[in-house]
């Protein structure tokens, strides 16, 4: 899905600055398109991102102290972090709930809004998802997950694999 909202958008905001540049005109509804889908991509990101461990946090100073207290203290974070997700839940369901009861539309597409709006109980409650399965991942199962900045580690197999076909 995040794949095709970002082609989606940007494809569409292309096709908007050649119709400008080239032909003096505009479409009137590919700005809000982009937008949503620019919204879409965003939330739906980081709930992969989520997935991967990848969200940014600050962890420096857990080097530093003994491993379980870095770990406890990420845990403790997490809970607070679905806790606020468990928040924007039931906060988005019930201001979908109110644009259903009294809906109004987007200027330029037309499109209801409650369908816009309906990505935000969706993503905070995937994002609450992937932060119980790494979790689980992490403690019960005992899975250390890789740094996703650390490309350190993909050169040095990257380097292994040329000079093992070698």
């Amino acid at each position: 899905m995040c794949k095709f909202f970002l082609g989606f958008f940007v494809i569409l905001l292309f096709i908007q600055v050649v119709m400008r540049v080239v032909f003096q005109s505009s479409i009137t509804w590919s700005e809000e398109a982009s937008r949503f889908a620019f919204v879409w991509f965003a939330f739906l990101g980081a709930s992969y991102a989520a997935r991967l461990g990848a969200h940014n946090r600050v962890t420096f100073q857990f080097k530093f102290l003994p491993r379980i207290v870095g770990n406890m203290s990420q845990l403790i974070a997490d809970l607070v972090w679905i806790g606020f997700n468990t928040v924007m839940t039931i906060k988005s369901i019930e201001t979908i709930q109110d644009m259903l009861e009294f809906p109004f539309f987007s200027p330029a597409l037309d499109l209801p809004m409650h369908y816009v709006y309906m990505l935000f109980p969706i993503a905070f409650t995937l994002m609450t998802i992937r932060i119980i399965q790494v979790n689980v991942l992490k403690f019960v199962y005992k899975v250390e997950l890789k740094d996703v900045d650390d490309v350190t580690s993909e050169l040095d197999e990257m380097k292994a694999d040329m000079e093992a076909k070698a």
